[in-house]
């Protein structure tokens, strides 16, 4: 993996769409390093940007971006970063696409293929992928809280270019291949569907043995399912192939050593993870997309991953329900 770019773009016009947790950071760090940013956002938090301004605190520091905010972009910029769920991907897409038009972008989202997506429905190849390593929580209008800083990987088309513009804004490096390093994140993103089935933090469900039996589970259907289909995993903040074979392989004393090291990355401030901001927030989560996601490649290769089937099956049952369930519920799993 390279090393995070040092040189300093000039000032250019960025527009990023969807200004949540991650988009949000990107944002007000960009215009922190004197990027004239424009943001995309709805309802109160788009009120809330308009009356006090974008702000962030926690892992990156304090500020107050003075971004433009709107519901669409009204022009073109000069490049733009999707950081929409991908659950909303098409629908921003759709709605700035004349504004998109020829404009390199980069998609930062969880999950598989983003960016090959958003190429095929824009109709051009100037598309990066990208994949924010930071954690962040969104649960106020406007604020955006870092809990833990992290690096944002780009690969792929326009790669090299993303990665300088955001390189003198935030920890950045550049992967050989954002699909493996796509496969690395939806493992750690495994992290997320306990958390937001039973209202608990990340922190407090690694740390439950018998939810982080569940949780190593899903982490083995998805390291085996990724390196069954010929996936060449990325090292992402420590989590090296060699652990990814750990996950998939080792005795289960010796494997839930890896996500305990994430509950220690994580630090001690609670980190809710984005599956459930989403559902505290009464929006469409994106568990189709990562834990659904090990199921439907899983049962391409004719494998089965029973444990993220019920996951994903749990997180609707919330969704619909606006209930949080019991840990029993999900220790029972494994």
């Amino acid at each position: 993996m390279a090393q995070a770019h040092e040189q300093t773009p000039s000032r250019q016009r960025v527009a990023v769409i969807g200004a949540g947790a991650i988009g949000g950071t990107i944002a007000a760090r960009l215009d922190a390093v004197g990027h004239d940013v424009t943001v995309t956002a709805r309802g109160e938090n788009l009120a809330a940007i308009r009356e006090r301004g974008l702000r962030i605190k926690g892992g990156f520091g304090a500020h107050t971006a003075a971004a433009t905010a709107l519901e669409e972009l009204v022009e073109a910029p000069d490049v733009a970063i999707l950081a929409v769920k991908a659950t909303g991907a098409v629908e921003a897409l759709e709605a700035n696409r004349r504004a998109l038009e020829g404009v390199p972008l980069l998609v930062v989202q969880n999950g598989l293929g983003g960016e090959r997506a958003a190429a095929r429905l824009l109709g051009h190849e100037r598309v990066a992928g990208g994949i924010s390593l930071m954690a962040a929580n969104s649960l106020e209008p406007g604020v955006v809280t870092v809990t833990a800083t992290g690096d944002t990987i780009v690969g792929g088309a326009e790669g090299e270019r993303f990665a300088a513009l955001l390189g003198e804004a935030l920890p950045t490096s550049e992967t050989p291949s954002i699909e493996g390093a796509q496969w690395t994140k939806l493992l750690i993103n495994m992290v997320n569907a306990i958390p937001a089935i039973i209202g608990h933090s990340v922190q407090d469900v690694i740390g439950d043995p018998g939810l982080r039996r569940v949780l190593l589970a899903s982490m083995r259907e998805t390291a085996r399912t990724g390196l069954a289909a010929g996936v060449r995993f990325q090292p992402l903040q420590g989590l090296t192939p060699l652990l990814v074979r750990v996950v998939a392989f080792a005795p289960r004393r010796v494997a839930q050593q890896v996500p305990l090291r994430i509950r220690a990355r994580l630090g001690e401030v609670p980190n809710m993870g984005s599956t459930q901001q989403s559902i505290r927030r009464g929006q469409p989560t994106e568990v189709d997309a990562i834990n659904g996601a090990v199921v439907a490649e899983a049962a391409r290769l004719g494998r089965p991953a029973p444990v993220n089937a019920a996951l994903v099956e749990l997180v609707h049952e919330v969704e619909r329900s606006g209930t949080f369930l019991a840990p029993s519920v999900v220790r029972k799993l494994a």
